[in-house]
């Protein structure tokens, strides 16, 4: 450890070289190289964490510069991981890095969360979110929580030292129509970096003793105003206890029937003049990357522009995650009487249309 590096941490009464030192040899997972997982990367490494992992499987686009600030211009394109890795290293050659560059699914969470000390959510979707959190419950980690809505953020600790866990204060997964999109609703650039670094003080917190965690308590912050609360929750016996994982993590929906697979989508691409391709992205989404032959019908102008859609062809709506040609669907079912189909997943699920 070199002492000069790390003085200002060491010198600081209650945390000292012993802190330094549970630092040095304790390991954390961050899931997501994204707005939140991006300051709590950055801190972690910076403070001497021995041993990060870092879970991402997506590119850097335009639209990711304005809240994830170790990515410029000349990186867009590139998959965050390898990206982030890279100026992580020149930041601090001496952490070792673990690269997961995958999707966490049922087949591998417990795999990848069992050789950390402190798993850290830094995504933006509630599947992986539930995911996360069962896996943690089932091999018994700590999981620090955050989670962003335009101006707010929210941050915890959840099954830490039989404390309660996610579950406990979220018992259900919301509905797809419930859930806040902020590529719908959007995010102040800024917030992120405000609620990851609460992310990375919380996992501080717990691998070097100092301070009382999260733990039972959710940290409600409101970034217009300055304001922080916090609601105190109780634990939930049942949650506690869980000793296998769900079969699966999506979203039940009415419409799964009108979804097309990664299969199926692929014919559609080799037969085009059969499908409508409508992309419900933003317009700034949609000049940076879109699929040939597809038109743009931003969901919040869906209402205005239904003449657009082609019922005499098979209509196929795509999005980046899935989430926006969902609703869009939904809108679409109850105003237009025709063969329209979503993707599955959408882009994200699919890197070889980027290609």
């Amino acid at each position: 450890m070199n002492a000069n590096r790390y003085i200002r941490q060491t010198t600081l009464k209650g945390f000292g070289v012993e802190g330094q030192r549970k630092l040095q040899n304790s390991s954390v997972l961050v899931v997501g190289a994204g707005g939140l997982g991006v300051p709590v990367l950055q801190y972690l490494n910076a403070m001497g964490v021995g041993t990060i992992g870092i879970v991402e499987n997506d590119k850097i686009e335009l639209s990711n510069l304005q809240r994830q600030p170790i990515y410029g211009e000349q990186d867009i394109g590139k998959p965050k991981i390898e990206v982030s890795i890279k100026k992580l290293q020149a930041q601090n050659s001496t952490t070792k890095f673990h690269s997961h560059n995958e999707f966490l699914g049922t087949d591998n969470v417990l795999d990848i969360v069992k050789s950390y000390d402190v798993i850290v959510d830094a995504t933006d979707n509630f599947p992986t979110r539930y995911l996360i959190s069962d896996a943690c419950v089932i091999i018994n980690k700590p999981f620090v929580y955050g989670a962003l809505h335009a101006f707010e953020g929210q941050v915890s600790v959840f099954n830490y030292k039989s404390g309660p866990t996610y579950r406990c204060l979220f018992p259900e997964m919301p509905g797809k129509g419930e859930m806040p999109d902020c590529n719908v609703n959007g995010v102040l650039g800024i917030l992120p970096g405000i609620i990851g670094n609460f992310q990375a003080l919380e996992v501080i917190k717990i691998l070097t003793g100092i301070g009382q965690p999260l733990s039972g308590k959710l940290l409600l912050y409101d970034g217009l105003v300055q304001k922080i609360q916090q609601v105190s929750f109780e634990p939930n016996s049942k949650n506690q206890t869980r000793k296998t994982l769900e079969e699966n993590y999506q979203h039940i929906s009415c419409h799964l029937s009108a979804s097309v697979t990664a299969e199926q989508f692929e014919k559609i691409l080799h037969n085009p003049k059969n499908y409508q391709l409508v992309d419900v992205r933003s317009p700034e989404e949609f000049r940076n990357f879109h699929l040939e032959d597809s038109i743009n019908i931003p969901l919040q102008e869906l209402s205005n522009r239904t003449g657009e859609v082609d019922l005499k062809r098979t209509v196929v709506l795509i999005c980046q995650s899935g989430i926006r040609s969902e609703k869009a669907l939904t809108y679409l079912n109850q105003q237009l009487d025709g063969k329209i189909y979503q993707l599955e997943g959408g882009l994200n699920n699919y890197p070889q249309v980027w290609k």
